[in-house]
């Protein structure tokens, strides 16, 4: 999956930026790299929504514990990788029909978040039980909201292409032809949400978390720590 995303919906994390000016690298435009995403599998699907945001994905080469999926409403768009171990009893927390999937309860979660504030943005991720990560925007408040699990299993990464955008993908290789240096995992166990700017723990919301870049000789990586206990981020090859 692969969602891109102008800097009028999100500013590009000065991680990245830093990361990506230590040293010249080639990078594509978004407009670019989505037409490789596009044109690796003749199933992909692409949806632009607006003027500054486009997401895609394929469920090409998906692992059969950890299905890719793709809801929107209400104009809430979702992708959604892995699985949820506790699907059940959430779908009754948040009133959903048997039929729903994932990437619906994810969508019902985030409308829980924006219609009932201060509900804690932490409590959306914390609650899920199991492998996933995804990706959702929300139309009608140019939000955008990130999130990976603490295990891993599904990864996430993200960087800038050559024009500004920033771009969110669970394939490194996509990404490093197009983001240059201006990669690295999206840390699991975290969120990410244009509501207040910050990658957090759901964990540890209130507790910092910095980023200590690679060497100079590596595509860029990082280790996350929140209040100096190491929360993940693999150096990405």
């Amino acid at each position: 999956m692969l969602a891109v995303f102008s800097s009028s919906i999100v500013s590009p994390p000065d991680e990245l930026v830093a990361a990506g000016s230590r040293t010249p690298s080639p990078k594509i435009t978004s407009t670019a790299l989505l037409k490789r995403f596009l044109g690796s599998d003749a199933s992909a699907v692409s949806m632009q929504i607006g003027d500054h945001a486009q997401l895609a994905y394929t469920h090409h080469n998906q692992s059969v514990f950890r299905p890719r999926s793709f809801a929107v409403k209400d104009e809430i768009f979702c992708l959604f990788e892995g699985a949820l171990d506790n699907l059940g009893s959430l779908k009754q927390q948040y009133g959903l029909g048997k039929s729903a999937n994932e990437v619906v309860l994810v969508i019902e979660a985030y409308k829980t978040l924006r219609d009932r504030a201060p509900y804690p943005p932490n409590h959306v991720v914390s609650h899920l039980d199991g492998n996933f990560a995804f990706i959702v925007f929300d139309k009608s408040t140019s939000t955008l909201f990130v999130a990976a699990d603490q295990s891993g299993k599904v990864p996430l990464y993200w960087g800038i292409t050559a024009d500004g955008y920033v771009a969110i993908a669970n394939d490194s290789d996509l990404l490093k032809g197009a983001c240059g240096k201006s990669l690295a995992s999206f840390p699991q166990g975290c969120f990410f949400s244009t509501d207040d700017g910050e990658l957090r723990s759901y964990e540890n919301p209130k507790n910092k978390i910095t980023a200590v870049p690679a060497t100079e000789e590596e595509i860029w990586g990082a280790n996350y720590m929140v209040e100096g206990v190491p929360v993940l981020a693999a150096v990405t090859k």
